[in-house]
């Protein structure tokens, strides 16, 4: 049976719906999106005393060779150097609808002590991926000639492209051969790639051919269970021992990078917004015993309370030292972790960089 490190937990709510024509869209945040706290958010927040206890980590400290951690350029405060990594993955510059590079952090205004500081390249769209990735277009060296004049402040380039095409697998890694020649070997470069356990057909993302272009490869051993998937662990010991397994089989040690998460995720047994038929409307309505519709400036509204059954799943320290030791067991000495400001601060007690 997998490990599961898990919070379940029922409430009610009040719910108001708003209606359009069309199918129910529903909008579901991804891990990415970041809710600014008010400061008495924060005090409220501190002041919480939890009614449940959690397991306390056992054992040896986690001995790391590199130990790597991402900060995103708006969540600086979240990060101090004091933090045991030896590189630093700044969180990102993007591609925006020109086929421009934007939003490159500014090297300076991070310390970073005496880790390694490695700019994060990234582009959130499938059709915008396929034109700067394709040779036949002109964005694409511009593009490349952009990234190494912005990585010239930074250590290293990190390649994070995870909407990659099928039919552009040729040409990413050709995109990553010619930006590897670009950048220099004095300078590192790597790439993230996300979890596998075996080689798919026409492989987007081949980790040894990747591996032939890149300094390190960082796998994303993380969502296993996402955000439209059944309740589950973000990454269970099970499925990540299978992960490593397969990295271990296709990558060189000294370029093999464990990605471990430090979020978590929650989902309800019913989703209460959305748009809806009118058919739709009047099936919850009926559903829940709606008695009464108003019209509010001759629109007709209405409300109703649901129970909703939510089921969360969180890494605290001891769940990511179990991955820790899963790796460190296997002869890995080169982690990193998604990212800074989610993790339970009682982890980096517990790591410990070896030369």
């Amino acid at each position: 049976m997998k490990k599961i490190i898990g919070l379940f937990f029922v409430l009610s709510i009040g719910v108001n719906f708003s209606f359009a024509k069309g199918r129910a869209d529903i909008d579901i945040p991804s891990e990415n999106v970041e809710y600014a706290l008010s400061a008495q958010d924060i005090k409220e927040e501190e002041e919480l005393k939890p009614l449940y206890t959690l397991k306390k980590p056992a054992g040896e400290l986690i001995n790391l060779k590199e130990s790597w951690g991402y900060v995103m350029q708006n969540r600086k405060s979240e990060y101090n150097s004091d933090i045991p990594l030896t590189d630093v993955c700044y969180f990102a510059a993007e591609i925006n609808s020109y086929g421009e590079l934007v939003g490159v952090p500014k090297r300076s205004s991070l310390d970073v002590g005496n880790a390694r500081c490695h700019l994060v390249i990234v582009c959130d769209s499938k059709s915008l991926t396929h034109f700067i990735l394709n040779p036949n277009y002109d964005l694409r060296k511009q593009l490349i000639k952009d990234i190494v004049k912005a990585g010239a402040a930074y250590d290293g380039v990190q390649i994070d492209f995870e909407l990659v095409p099928a039919r552009d697998r040729k040409h990413f890694i050709t995109f990553l051969s010619d930006l590897r020649y670009s950048l220099g070997s004095a300078k590192w470069f790597t790439v993230c790639v996300p979890a596998r356990v075996k080689l798919l057909s026409e492989d987007i993302y081949p980790y040894a051919e990747i591996a032939k272009y890149s300094d390190r490869v960082f796998i994303m051993a993380y969502d296993e269970s996402w955000s439209g998937s059944k309740p589950g662990p973000i990454a269970s010991v099970d499925w990540c021992r299978r992960v490593m397994e397969y990295a271990q089989k296709t990558i060189p040690e000294r370029k093999l990078i464990m990605g471990l998460p430090f979020y978590g995720r929650t989902w309800a047994s019913e989703t209460t917004a959305g748009a809806w038929y009118f058919s739709g409307a009047n099936r919850i309505m009926t559903e829940h015993k709606v008695e009464e519709v108003t019209y509010e400036n001759d629109i007709p509204t209405f409300k109703y309370t649901a129970q909703v059954e939510v089921t969360g799943y969180f890494n605290d320290t001891w769940s990511v030292l179990q991955l820790c030791r899963l790796y460190q067991e296997a002869g890995i000495k080169k982690m990193g972790f998604w990212r800074i400001g989610q993790e339970d601060p009682e982890f980096w007690k517990w790591v410990r960089l070896s030369k």
